[in-house]
């Protein structure tokens, strides 16, 4: 059954965007719009506060692939492109990372669709000596490079065209100007990876995370301003000259011409004005010099600075950001109710890019090596803020109560979790430091089993039972009474 309405007329070019977009202010109207977001990024602290906020926990967190009704060898080629571990198992690092695909900057660079609203990536695969893709790298395609987003009309992506290279096309340019030619390096939508922060419809420019903080932070650049010019030009006052009256004998044209020469002298000496160790004046009798202050009540701007912070902080529902500080405003109480909405934004953000992976990168991967048919591991993202820490105490109470039980997967979890060394696969896992290989205890237990069966010798000592049963995996406690000794065999 096929679509009969639309999402979009299927206009091309940055114009048809705008109108998905529905963006009024011209200096947002993408592709404008990369400039503006980039500076407020770069230059205002507070927005880079913000950002870094919103970004660092999902970066420093840990992710993770889940291999459940996955053969081995998909999800172990999957992890091992991606350099992620397998849930549950403890992750073997590569020889070398040079040349190698990079978790770190990938994420890192597409949480940047938060900033200008989208953050496009081409897949690039290479094959093994045995015919397996692999992917070499997700290669990151720079906002300012896109020329045009082609749409469907029922809103899907079906490709980008970037800029610079290539046969030349034509695009619809800004409303009221000619046609304009942007380079044509056109890549097909089954080649990307494109992350879109609220995407409706068929705009896929996105909204910028920045742009309800757009107002504040042009407000806050132009109260900066003024304020810092209010600093340099009354910091140490208005310098004021008053010249010396005029000889009294001398006729009227005399003194205008006098007082014109003083008043062009004392505007020399107020503008030359300087602190230093030989600085200093000489004036006339009668003539005086000195720094004027303000005057009145000065604007706080200060209060209004700090107001508009919080605002650009309440667009990310980072208000936590702005407790704490000489000036600071909000209950210390509201911390932890801020911080909770804060958290569940970033755990759906989390989940928003791991979707993204999952459908375009993880199962493009396993499509292109085994088929659609075949089963993908599946993405696990970091649960940031998680309200019960994997203490040692609640690890050991819920063993000692039964609750949970220990297996291979949760102690390389917890190796993992508190930085230990991974364990190998030839330690011994029973924590039995006999020496003892595995085939080694699986004939024993034979042998032992054996003897049960036919009644040669000594049955089964109490030690031999609770050696079977521990590594069967029961819970033994050590209040047990003596051993008795075992009865011969008739």
């Amino acid at each position: 059954m096929t679509e009969i309405g639309y999402q979009t007329g299927g206009l091309v070019g940055w114009g048809g965007l705008a109108t998905d977009a529905h963006e009024t202010n011209p200096d947002l109207i993408w592709p404008l719009s990369n400039e503006v977001f980039d500076r407020m990024r770069r230059e205002d602290p507070q927005v880079m506060s913000v950002l870094g906020a919103v970004t660092l926990p999902i970066q420093e967190s840990d992710w993770q692939l889940d291999p459940a009704g996955v053969r081995d060898e998909v999800a172990q080629l999957v992890a091992d492109d991606l350099g992620l571990a397998l849930k549950g198992k403890p992750r073997v690092a590569p020889l070398r990372s040079k040349g190698r695909f990079s978790w770190d900057e990938f994420l890192r660079l597409a949480l940047l669709e938060l900033v200008f609203g989208h953050s496009v990536f081409e897949q690039v695969y290479e094959p093994d000596a045995f015919g397996r893709a692999h992917l070499r790298k997700l290669a990151w395609r720079p906002p300012r490079t896109i020329a045009q987003f082609k749409v469907e009309s029922d809103g899907g992506l079906a490709a980008i065209v970037q800029h610079g290279h290539g046969k030349p096309v034509r695009t619809p340019a800004k409303p009221g100007e000619k046609s304009a030619s942007v380079g044509g390096v056109t890549i097909p939508v089954d080649r990307l990876v494109v992350f879109v922060h609220q995407r409706e419809g068929g705009n896929w420019v996105g909204v910028s995370l920045l742009r309800a903080a757009y107002k504040m932070w042009l407000l806050k650049d132009r109260t900066l301003r003024v304020q810092a010019l209010a600093a340099e030009r009354n910091g140490l006052g208005m310098p004021s000259y008053t010249s010396a009256p005029p000889p009294e004998d001398a006729t009227y044209d005399e003194k205008k011409a006098w007082l014109e020469e003083e008043i062009a002298r004392g505007l020399e000496i107020a503008k030359g004005a300087r602190a230093g160790d030989a600085a200093g004046i000489s004036l006339p009798h009668g003539a005086t010099f000195r720094f004027e202050g303000v005057t009145g009540k000065v604007p706080d701007l200060d209060k209004q600075i700090r107001y508009y912070d919080e605002q650009i902080a309440r667009a990310v529902l980072a208000n936590f950001l702005n407790l704490g500080g000489d000036n600071s405003t909000g209950s210390y109480a509201l911390g932890d109710t801020f911080a909770n909405f804060f958290i569940n934004s970033l755990n759906a953000l989390a989940r928003h890019i791991a979707t993204i992976i999952q459908q375009h990168v993880i199962e493009d991967l396993v499509d292109a090596n085994w088929g659609p048919e075949e089963p993908a591991p599946r993405l696990v993202p970091p649960k940031i803020g998680a309200e019960h820490p994997a203490t040692a105490e609640a690890i050991r109470a819920l063993l000692e109560s039964g609750a949970i039980h220990w297996d291979p997967a949760l102690e390389a979890h917890l190796r993992g979790l508190y930085g230990l060394p991974v364990m190998e696969e030839s330690d011994d896992l029973d924590g039995r430091a006999d020496g003892m290989t595995e085939t080694e205890k699986a004939r024993e237990i034979a042998e032992i089993v054996q003897k049960v069966y036919l009644g040669v010798g000594p049955v089964l000592s109490q030690e031999e039972a609770r050696d079977i049963l521990r590594r069967a995996g029961a819970e033994l406690g050590e209040d047990l009474p003596a051993p008795k000794q075992p009865e011969e065999a008739a």
